[in-house]
């Protein structure tokens, strides 16, 4: 049951959020032989034992469709570099996300080569939440490359910069 929700009340999360920076990252998996993929920036580490994170694929996403058939998914966390490919991946649509992207097979998953963190989940659970399905994966492989990391703050992308101490 969705109770109706103040649009002000929308209004007012959806700026909240927008000044919440988040990573972003491009979930896959190989579904009939093919690879889907789409964008995300809710993306979370979940627990160091066993390592599990979580992930929020829209309801309706052509990906999820694909998770929930395959039990399995990879995250592709992406560089500072790639923020066209985060575009590529946030269309709608789960056809020709592929089209002119270089990727690889890593675990019997789709992996974006240049993507500075790599990991392979099994799926745990997928739990319900509102418009969204948060996918709790146990993570099965991983891997990292050097590179600073692409974030979305402000409805734009960006980077992570350290700050100076004294």
């Amino acid at each position: 049951m969705t109770a109706s929700v103040d649009p002000n009340l929308q209004t007012r999360f959806r700026e909240v959020m927008a000044g919440v920076p988040t990573p972003v990252s491009v979930i896959t998996c190989l579904g009939d032989g093919l690879p889907h993929g789409t964008t995300v920036s809710a993306f979370a580490s979940l627990s160091m034992t066993p390592p599990m994170v979580l992930v929020s694929l829209d309801r309706g996403s052509d990906l999820l469709v694909m998770v929930r058939e395959t039990r399995r998914f990879g995250v592709n966390v992406l560089g500072s570099h790639q923020a066209a490919t985060a575009l590529a991946f946030a269309r709608k649509g789960g056809t020709g996300k592929f089209n002119g992207v270089r990727w690889e097979v890593d675990n019997d998953l789709p992996r974006l080569p240049g993507a500075p963190g790599w990991l392979a989940c099994e799926v745990e659970a997928l739990v319900d939440g509102g418009d969204h399905v948060v996918a709790l994966g146990l993570v099965t492989a991983a891997d990292t490359t050097e590179g600073r990391p692409l974030t979305y703050h402000g409805r734009v992308f960006g980077t992570h910069a350290a700050l100076e101490t004294e």
